[in-house]
């Protein structure tokens, strides 16, 4: 069984001046997030802004925080073209990753049918590699359906789904084929992460808590981590409490393009983070200096709610 069933960071992607990846800060922020608890770390998920960067900036900070890392390493491996994603999970294989994350194709919008196939050509080309996750990813690529999943997985060719559709309803239907063809699932939405790590999906010889790819744990990773181990014990009044402070900040996060909250957030505690891709409008700005104020304030008592735990 895959080493990604607890809580997994998405980290942001550290840009310097000129838009490059800033090796020196990801390596902080892997230590950062190592060091508060993480099970896992998620290079080039969605909110590692992973179309902003070419095949070789993405392989060499893979290959390097493979190298740095103290937790797994799951290596999002998305692209325009099934050529580009066999090339960016081949380089992840031989780096050492711990296994891949694999979102449908970007910008094009592709029927069920063409998303099985592409799918398949994947794993055809791969050959040979780590853990493979799908990645259910509807507000970025195109979305795949429950019924086109569980096709997929039921060939025993990938080890899980990552689900971050925000759909408890997608999710339910997941858990339930689990149990006949046992998969790992991972909640990638923030919004349903309590919802989803209170249940128990069926594993082989037991049963465990559904995985978490959660982009709130690099901004924020003890109030995450801390909420984990509150559910963990079924402490319902800690993980009401926490819960709530976690809406609060991901009331902000909807407020702005993803992932523009996690990076400045991870920036006001020090983290180099670089400059947003893409300027935010003046009303944004005004709304970002509140967020930045409300943030400044918040966090203290989150730190402390968090370590009493």
């Amino acid at each position: 069984m895959t080493g990604f069933q607890g809580v997994n960071a998405a980290a942001i992607t550290p840009r310097g001046k000129q838009g490059e990846i800033d090796l020196g800060a990801a390596f902080e922020l892997i230590d950062h997030l190592c060091s508060a608890g993480v099970r896992g770390i998620v290079l080039f998920g969605g909110d590692g802004e992973y179309p902003a960067f070419t095949i070789e900036e993405r392989s060499r900070l893979v290959y390097l925080a493979v190298k740095r890392s103290r937790v797994p390493v799951l290596v999002g491996v998305g692209s325009a073209t099934v050529d580009l994603s066999v090339a960016l999970a081949r380089e992840a294989r031989d780096a050492g990753a711990g296994g891949l994350l694999l979102p449908p194709p970007f910008f094009f919008r592709y029927e069920p049918d063409d998303v099985l196939e592409f799918y398949r050509r994947f794993t055809a080309q791969l050959e040979s590699g780590p853990e493979i996750f799908l990645s259910n990813t509807p507000a970025l690529t195109s979305p795949i359906p429950v019924e086109t999943a569980l096709e997929l997985l039921q060939t025993g060719l990938f080890a899980g789904i990552e689900d971050a559709s925000g759909s408890l309803e997608s999710f339910t239907c997941l858990q339930a084929a689990a149990a006949r063809c046992p998969f790992q699932l991972l909640v990638g939405n923030d919004t349903i992460f309590t919802r989803v790590r209170c249940t128990r999906g069926p594993v082989p010889g037991g049963t465990a808590r559904p995985g978490a790819v959660s982009a709130a744990a690099c901004a924020i990773p003890e109030l995450v981590m801390a909420l984990d181990r509150a559910i963990t014990a079924s402490k319902r009044e800690e993980i009401e409490r926490m819960d709530g402070a976690l809406q609060e900040f991901l009331g902000w996060v909807a407020r702005f393009p993803q992932p523009t909250i996690v990076r400045v957030a991870a920036g006001l505690r020090g983290l180099k983070t670089g400059p947003l891709p893409v300027p935010l409008s003046p009303g944004k700005e005004r709304l970002l200096a509140e967020f930045r104020e409300w943030f400044r304030g918040w966090l203290p008592a989150v730190k402390k709610m968090s370590a009493n735990v």
